[in-house]
């Protein structure tokens, strides 16, 4: 399922498209930024691509800016659990931050999955990247803890 927001779109990502991003096998209209993947999606990435299967909701999402251009990722860490939260984390790459892309894919995502089951989201991110701590701010988030290395947020859906 395919979520849209003002300026971006987030496209599921399949085990078999998580395999040809790990192996950089673009084709024609995948559009991935030069850039793209970053470092930090190649695991979660590599372990899509492993699986036979792949959540329709809950699963990696391309995120896509208003030209098309595959500019980050997107990813739940599976489905909710037992007490309906669901854990996610997102990155774009350096040349697509820093105009509330990150912050549009993120409040559409949470919407998406709010109306699939999903009732608290949960992030976490380092406590050095300040960049990353206003993205979730503003989509709503409150920081719930904090250790020398980590800053974590959720909010109810």
């Amino acid at each position: 399922m395919i979520i849209r927001t003002e300026r971006t779109t987030l496209e599921p990502i399949s085990p078999a498209l998580a395999r040809r991003i790990v192996e950089r096998d673009e084709r024609d209209g995948d559009a991935w930024h030069p850039e793209y993947p970053f470092a930090d999606e190649l695991g979660p990435l590599r372990g899509l691509a492993e699986s036979t299967t792949g959540d329709p909701i809950f699963t990696m999402y391309l995120i896509r800016d208003a030209d098309g251009s595959a500019v980050g990722g997107f990813g739940f860490f599976g489905p909710p659990d037992s007490t309906g939260r669901v854990e996610f984390g997102y990155g774009l790459v350096p040349a697509a931050r820093g105009v509330g892309l990150a912050t549009e894919a993120v409040v559409g995502a949470l919407s998406f999955v709010a109306a699939h089951g999903a009732e608290r989201a949960a992030a976490e991110t380092d406590v050095t990247n300040l960049a990353s701590q206003r993205v979730l701010l503003k989509a709503g988030l409150a920081e719930t803890g904090r250790t020398a290395t980590t800053v974590s947020f959720a909010r109810e859906l």
